[in-house]
């Protein structure tokens, strides 16, 4: 529920992200010279994907002076239903970056998931209100007196990516990918051919055709369309599970 009922906006680059996944994603973004996905993200509990838009909190460490806004009650207060806070705190695991109540009021804002390039804690507290939390590790250590927020809404890095407010993010049980806001067209165009040809691929082997006939670096980088015909099979509208359908990708 929306503290304010704001409504859910319709986001076509969101909606057809979220019938991809994290792995034909970052093959996209290899494809394209952009930084792939990240593995060392991982959710806190159970199994969740979310996508959505970024909403960045930098952080930095707290060396004392006035005490400053709490870690991303701002930009939590501003969130539009669907968005995603990922919060920049460089890998850090001695001290939690987000905690209960932050997870309780992000579901009150219609936020969709947290991306922590750090720790966090309260974990029991996100999954019983059902917000998706993405993190590096848990730590029970409080931020008060040990980080403080630097800024809102500007560039932040997640190991060698740039994520700057209003990319596209996806996380699911493969890791985290972030699409550049200025380039998610073509990421999103060539991660659903990547989609068709896989599930060409699959079609074949469950045909019986022997793996090692059909399964090859050229085909997989679309260097052989005519073998990519073979099954004829289309994959427009698959997606979560992966390009086969049955335990995900392998490439």
């Amino acid at each position: 529920m929306l503290s304010d009922s704001q409504p859910h906006e319709v986001d076509l680059d969101v909606d057809r992200l979220s019938l991809l996944d994290s792995t034909v994603v970052s093959d996209a973004l290899d494809g394209l010279g952009l930084p792939g996905g990240l593995g060392g993200i991982r959710p806190t509990w159970g199994a969740p994907r979310f996508v959505g838009r970024s909403r960045t909190v930098a952080l930095e460490v707290d060396a004392g002076g006035p005490p400053g806004p709490h870690l991303a009650t701002s930009a939590i207060a501003t969130a539009r239903a669907g968005d995603v806070i990922v919060m920049a705190n460089g890998g850090r695991l001695d001290v939690s970056c987000w905690g209960g109540i932050l997870s309780l009021g992000s579901v009150q804002r219609g936020i969709v998931g947290v991306i922590a390039d750090g720790a966090c804690r309260d974990v029991a507290e996100a999954a019983e209100v059902g917000l998706p939390v993405f993190a590096r590790g848990v730590s029970p250590r409080t931020a008060r007196g040990r980080l403080r927020q630097r800024a809102t809404g500007v560039p932040v890095m997640i190991e060698d990516v740039t994520v700057h407010e209003g990319d596209l993010v996806l996380a699911d049980d493969s890791g985290v990918v972030f699409v550049p806001a200025d380039h998610a067209d073509r990421v999103l165009a060539a991660a659903e051919v990547i989609v068709e040809r896989e599930a060409s691929i699959c079609t074949d082997v469950r045909a019986g055709t022997p793996i090692d006939h059909v399964m090859h670096d050229a085909r997989l980088a679309g260097q052989s369309q005519a073998s990519d015909s073979i099954s004829g099979a289309k994959a427009t509208g698959a997606a979560v599970s992966g390009a086969c359908h049955e335990g995900g990708r392998d490439r």
